[in-house]
């Protein structure tokens, strides 16, 4: 049986297995027994059973009270958990445990707890015949926030702070002479400061003026606040990166090696000063070319210890909303010393190859260089060159996509998955507001680059993982990616199947064949968004890890990121360390660096949700205007209160609330992604084309109301 199938069927079989101890009280049973109570008679199935037994009880699902028996752990009388608030109050605890199940808090036993506290909670005993673990909290072990984004509403006697944050229940009372000069209606930043015992509502006190609400500028703020991105660099971090010299020390030059001479250029976004990456190209003597990716050395400036290293260590990542960026490193180092500018000599840290015209690589290279890009391209320029054959640089561009375009070919062969969604850009005037919407197109010139900061990044992973094959093993950081859960690739598999997709679940291989199947085919369709980013979640998430695993989506065994220094901490971590090892220096501290990871993945998890917070923000902003408009769209979610549609024209998302359809009393079928009217059986789809009405627009929590508008 295929890894896969086998992974799937081990996961159904342990959840019936459970189940059987459930229903039988938990009583302690023998392999055989079980395999009778499910019907199961065959010695392969039986065996099966024996087999989870024993696996599981390893891992703390099952014990064993006498020898041969079995039975489920019993559940522990105190759980330590998250906090996951729910719309009315009450909450459940996720445990740390992951055999442990989801424990039901009612509000009045929350105990002042607050969504995404690390918890302890007192367990009660099962009632007869229930099914659902309940439970009280005792006592909060560490909040997840202190500080909370919201406008204030003040009166002559009082203040309160309304959060925008949708799972944070409570106002927040301020008293007046903790307002620090903030008016009635200013989006703030309060943070708590007591919560008395029996409270309704906690204390806080107002730590920052964010601005008038519905301003752009306070509006955005607010979500890097809300996020936990500060909006300012220390006093002392700018002082730091001011002191350093723009120019390159002659002295510095000697060690490296220099490219100053040789055909260099970047291809960047049009808007973007943070030119980190360029490619150095030359033809040799032998017929071959020999391909530079250099880097930024961004390491060189940002040394351990240093004001600068712990500011971009906290950071961790730059923060893209839609109208700005917020870098890692301040903009002397991101957009000055370090930008790769054309015409100016600046230190690199370098991945060079030699390849021949099936770009296939005869040596490669690693260490520190010094360049002088000769061109700043834009995409869009690149691409001219790339169609019309034609321009600056032409030779070298057009056998740079050549060899990416063989690169790409074989990622592919080798069981690389292509997500391609849709990226949506705002046109906006000069204060802010968006005036359009448009959707940006990959083309050869993205991924040229793209393909070239793979092998790099590749390469690099692959050299000290191979250097560490003896009995020395070096610390490293890796980008890795699992592969899928069976259990959600399976249910998007029977969604996909509904527009006549098939998803080939053997095997690693024919699940990424048949993946980028459907991403070709679908790319322009409508449903194109909806199954992309169904696939993408039923993947797992890429994480920063010092331990060498594969990865999956790329299907690289090994993978690191290298090539993003000025915006990616990691990045930073990747060059250091490849630095000590290229000079014969030992393994770093694996513990140490393995924190780092874990910090550099949170943070760009946070950036990711405040980017996304910001387009929603615009997308309410831009259909503010356009309330009463009917649209075209695509049901793009399900819940049981009601389902989001994302409209065809422009991408916006919104939603239609259940209590609105009037025509019947609708439900949610969660396994069937559909929502079903009780009394005429008419069903609304995840994918079904939809006409709807612009409703209402709530600017401060970034919601959108559609209505439905029925033929």
């Amino acid at each position: 049986m295929a890894k896969n199938k086998n992974a799937q069927f081990k996961l159904v079989l342990t959840q019936l297995i459970s189940d059987i101890f459930e229903k039988n009280r938990n009583i302690a049973l023998n392999h055989k027994q079980v395999a009778a109570r499910l019907n199961l008679s065959d010695k392969a199935a039986v065996d099966a059973v024996l087999e989870i037994l024993i696996e599981k009880t390893e891992k703390g699902l099952f014990v064993r009270p006498e020898r041969g028996k079995f039975k489920l752990k019993e559940q522990k009388t105190f759980v330590t958990g998250t906090v996951d608030m729910t719309a009315d109050g009450s909450a459940f605890i996720v445990p740390d445990d992951e055999f442990e199940k989801d424990i039901f808090v009612a509000p009045r036993k929350l105990r002042n707890a607050l969504h995404g506290d690390k918890v302890k909670v007192y367990v009660f005993a099962k009632k007869s015949g229930g099914r659902r673990n309940e439970g009280e909290i005792v006592e909060i072990l560490k909040r997840a926030k202190t500080e909370f984004i919201g406008v204030a509403k003040v009166s002559e006697r009082f203040a309160f702070v309304i959060p925008d944050d949708r799972k944070m229940l409570h106002d927040i009372f301020v008293p007046l002479s903790d307002l620090n000069n903030a008016k009635n209606g200013q989006k703030v930043q309060v943070a708590l400061t007591d919560w008395p015992e029996g409270a309704k509502n906690p204390i806080g006190k107002i730590i920052h003026i964010l601005g008038e609400q519905g301003e752009n500028n306070t509006e955005m703020n607010a979500i890097l606040a809300e996020y936990g991105f500060p909006l300012s660099f220390p006093s002392e971090v700018e002082k730091e990166a001011n002191a350093i010299p723009e120019t390159v020390n002659p002295a510095e030059i000697k060690d490296r090696r220099d490219f100053r001479d040789t055909v260099t250029f970047t291809i960047d976004p049009i808007d973007a000063k943070d030119f980190d990456d360029a490619i150095s190209f030359k033809k040799l003597a032998n017929g071959n070319y020999e391909i530079g990716v250099h880097i930024a050395d961004v390491s060189h400036y940002v040394t351990p210890k240093s004001s600068l290293e712990k500011e971009a260590q906290h950071r961790a990542t730059s923060v893209y909303l839609v109208d700005r960026v917020i870098p890692m490193l301040p903009e002397r180092l991101s957009n000055g010393v370090c930008s790769l500018r054309p015409n100016e000599e600046k230190l690199c840290f370098a991945a060079v190859f030699e390849m021949d015209d099936q770009a296939k690589i005869h040596n490669e290279w690693f260490g520190r260089t010094v360049i002088n890009s000769n061109r700043r391209f834009t995409y869009e320029e690149a691409q001219e060159i790339i169609e019309a054959k034609t321009g600056d640089y032409s030779e070298e561009i057009l056998k740079l996509n050549e060899l990416a375009y063989i690169l790409r070919a074989a990622k592919f062969k080798n069981g690389a998955i292509s997500f391609e969604s849709t990226e949506v850009k705002f046109k906006l005037d000069e204060q802010g507001k968006p005036i359009g919407v448009y959707v940006k197109e990959r083309k050869d010139a993205h991924k040229l680059i793209e393909d070239f900061m793979l092998l790099a990044n590749k390469k690099v992973a692959e050299c000290i993982a191979k250097k560490g094959k003896g009995k020395q093993k070096y610390t490293f950081v890796y980008r890795t990616h699992d592969s899928p859960n069976m259990e959600n690739l399976t249910s998007f598999a029977s969604f996909a199947s509904r527009f006549g997709y098939k998803i080939d679940t053997k095997s690693d291989k024919t699940i990424a064949k048949s993946l980028n199947y459907l991403m070709d085919d679908v790319e322009g369709k409508k449903e194109q968004n909806i199954l992309t980013s169904l696939a993408i979640r039923s993947m797992a998430k890429a994480i920063y890890t010092t331990k060498k695993t594969s990865h999956y989506g790329l299907a690289f065994d090994y993978y690191t990121h290298f090539t993003s220094p000025i915006r990616r901490y990691p990045d930073i971590m990747a060059h250091r360390l490849l630095a000590c090892y290229l000079d014969g220096g030992k393994s770093a501290d694996a513990e140490v660096y393995e924190a780092a990871c874990v910090h550099s993945s949170a943070m760009e998890k946070r950036a990711a949700d405040a980017e996304r917070a910001s387009i929603k923000y615009k997308q309410a902003e831009y259909l503010e205007n356009n309330i009463g408009s009917i649209y075209l769209g695509i049901i793009s979610g399900v819940t049981e209160w009601g389902m989001y549609v994302e409209i065809e024209e422009n991408k916006c998302e919104g939603m239609i609330r259940l209590r609105d359809i009037s025509d019947d009393f609708y439900v949610l079928d969660e396994k069937n992604y559909c929502i079903i009217g009780q009394r005429k059986k008419r069903k609304y789809q995840l994918g079904d084309e939809v006409k709807i009405k612009v409703k209402k627009v709530d600017l401060s929590k970034r919601q959108i109301d559609f209505s439905l508008v029925q033929d």
